[in-house]
């Protein structure tokens, strides 16, 4: 008989485990997921469901390794809500049962919401549960690459998921996969967020390869992500900093202000996000889930072992040591650090491999957006709220345009090119 491995050491580093409790299964059949085909690893007649003896052997694992007193759980997928209620509930008694005296927890449940019920929403309301809710816009766009295992569509059902978390007191954050489709659509996708209420939201940009390597068709193009993202930052910052919360300029701004990034993505190294698939085989990250990358079971080694082994020291510190010498001398390589190895299949420039697909995307939006992060920063710093950069890009705008109509016909253009306004942009910018 399989027994739990005994306790390991404690590890100083933050991590975090991404347990799959029903595996790869979903009931959507999402055309640029990267995580349904991750059957494959397993015997035909798999039973996609963590066993009672994995799920404890997580949860004290989990708890033994971290040097608390407050322990991070997420459960992912697939689709986690597969797993039914009853395993949720034995969760929280496990943990109850396992957390030391004065340590607490914090469970995170990352689903499509098309199973949400009252029932559901009330437990995970009752005991504390954050949401990440995956939403990709409004229904044209969301239907096009989410529909359930029948090809229907599921906008209406996740909308239905939202509301009803809200009802019992959730607010979720929402992350928003950006693809080919919807990267040519950043202001009908934005302002659809704005209408539904949203108050945090990820984008998260698809990188796809088929089985000969070449890049699938929902995969975004990198100066497409810079333009939809940019179009975005260029409104929020004007009207919505303190109504929605947008990761993707907010982490970057943790980085300006001085403080590591929480995203793994926008980290030096990796390693620290584990993926823990149902049968306890712990892999080194969500992305690398294959054999190559499996570091060992739950059940036959301790978790913090498995952290600081040397194959996922490695596999961290590859990041960092295999980035191309056009990395190296980025303007912002702090706050990409060479984007997810997953994205790192580019020849750079001189023949070098291991350069992001995303990376001219990285380049154009953080040149564009950096400049008013600063601001920001220097606000926040003299004591203001973020929220002052609206007040301050307004005056500065309504003075702009106050420039540009006061200035007479024959007078220096305000542009600087030295031609007189009405020999250069007269007929453009007078407003």
């Amino acid at each position: 008989m399989t027994v739990s491995a005994a306790p390991g050491p404690m590890v100083t580093e933050p991590f975090i485990t991404m347990a799959k409790p029903v595996g790869p299964v979903c009931n959507l059949d999402c055309g640029y997921c990267y995580y349904l085909s991750r059957r494959g690893l397993f015997p035909r007649g798999e039973r996609f469901r963590m066993r009672p003896e994995v799920l404890e052997a997580h949860i004290r694992a989990v708890i033994e390794a971290g040097p608390g007193p407050v322990v991070q759980f997420v459960w992912h997928g697939g689709e986690p809500t597969l797993a039914g209620l009853d395993l949720y509930r034995r969760v929280v008694e496990l943990e109850r049962r396992h957390l030391p005296e004065g340590w607490t927890c914090i469970n995170n449940l990352q689903t499509n919401g098309t199973l949400l019920d009252d029932a559901w929403c009330a437990f995970l309301a009752e005991n504390g549960f954050t949401v990440g809710l995956s939403l990709d816009g409004p229904a044209r766009i969301h239907d096009a690459g989410r529909s359930d295992r029948r090809h229907r569509p599921t906008h209406g059902r996740v909308l239905e998921g939202l509301r009803r978390l809200r009802a019992h007191g959730i607010e979720p954050d929402v992350l928003c996969t950006l693809t080919a489709r919807s990267a040519a659509a950043p202001q009908e996708v934005y302002r659809f967020f704005l209408d539904q209420g949203v108050r945090w939201l990820q984008f998260l940009p698809v990188v796809g390869r088929d089985a000969a390597g070449r890049v699938t068709p929902d995969t975004v193009p990198a100066p497409a992500m810079a333009s939809f993202l940019i179009a975005i930052f260029d409104e929020w910052v004007r009207h919505d900093v303190g109504r929605i919360g947008v990761q993707n300029f907010l982490e970057p701004l943790l980085v300006v202000a001085g403080h590591p990034a929480n995203l793994c993505v926008m980290a030096e190294t990796c390693g620290r996000a584990l993926a823990v698939e149902h049968d306890g085989g712990v892999y080194s990250c969500d992305h690398f889930v294959d054999p190559a990358h499996r570091l060992g079971s739950l059940l036959e080694e301790p978790l913090a072992g498995l952290l600081e082994a040397p194959a996922q020291v490695a596999f961290g510190r590859a990041k960092r040591d295999t980035l191309p010498s056009i990395c190296r001398t980025c303007p912002v390589l702090r706050l990409c650090n060479g984007g997810c190895p997953k994205d790192r299949f580019v020849t750079a420039p001189g023949g070098e491999p291991g350069l992001s697909w995303l990376c001219a995307g990285y380049r154009t939006l953080y040149t564009h957006i950096v400049p008013v992060l600063e601001r920001m920063r220097a606000l926040a710093a003299g004591g203001h709220p973020l929220t002052a950069i609206m007040d301050v890009l307004g005056a500065e705008e309504a003075e702009e345009r106050r420039r540009w109509r006061s200035t007479p016909r024959n007078a220096p253009c305000p542009c600087g090119s030295g031609r007189k306004y009405k020999h250069c942009c007269l007929g453009t910018r007078r407003t």
